[in-house]
C-alpha cells in the first residue's frame, strides 16, 4: 500500500488520498510530509539490498512489536518474513508511549544496517521487560534492520 501525506500551509497535516485518514493518527518528533511510504514487505527488500554503512533516507508503515518499557525510547517495528526493523529516535530527541505495541506507524528518517553487541542486546532485552533467563540466552552480536526515525505518527 502506498500513502500520501501533506501539510498544508499552517504546518497541518492533512490527507490528500483515502488510503489514510491523518487525524487517526498522532505525531512523535518532527512533523514530515511523504510523497513514498513503504509498506513492510517493500520495506525489508529495501533492507536486504543495503550492505553495512549504507544508509537511505525512507518512510515505511507497519505495526510496532515492541516499546522500550522505560522511557518509550525506542521500538521494533514489523517487517516481512518474521523479521523487523529496530528503531531509534534521532538525537534521543522524542519519545513514544510505553504501551504503543500492536499499534500501526509511520516511521521517517534514515534507514541502515547495524551490528549490535552482546551488552546492548541485553541491555535491550532488560528495558524491553525479558526475563533475566532470557537475557543470559543472549551470547552473540546481531545484525539488525536499523532505522532513525525523525518522526513517528502512531494511530490513535
Amino acid at each position: 500500500m502506498i500513502l500520501f501525506l501533506s501539510f498544508n500551509t499552517n504546518a497541518q497535516v492533512s490527507s490528500k488520498k483515502k488510503s489514510i485518514d491523518i487525524k487517526d493518527y498522532v505525531l512523535f518528533g518532527e512533523k514530515f510530509s511523504s510523497t513514498k511510504v513503504y509498506s513492510n514487505k517493500q520495506m525489508l527488500k529495501k533492507y536486504e539490498s543495503l550492505k553495512k554503512g549504507d544508509t537511505i533516507k525512507a518512510q515505511f508503515r507497519s505495526d510496532i512489536k515492541e516499546v522500550c518499557k522505560k522511557k518509550g525510547c525506542w521500538m521494533s517495528m514489523d517487517l516481512a518474513d518474521s523479521k523487523e526493523s529496530f528503531v531509534r529516535f534521532k538525537d534521543y530527541g522524542f519519545f513514544v508511549p510505553l504501551n504503543a505495541d500492536k499499534q500501526n506507524a509511520i516511521v521517517n528518517g534514515i534507514a541502515y544496517i547495524d551490528v549490535v553487541s552482546v551488552d546492548e542486546l541485553r541491555h535491550y532485552a532488560k528495558d524491553g521487560g525479558k526475563s533475566q533467563e532470557e537475557i543470559n540466552e543472549i551470547t552473540k552480536p546481531k545484525i539488525t534492520y536499523a532505522f532513525q526515525a525523525t518522526g513517528v505518527l502512531i494511530k490513535k
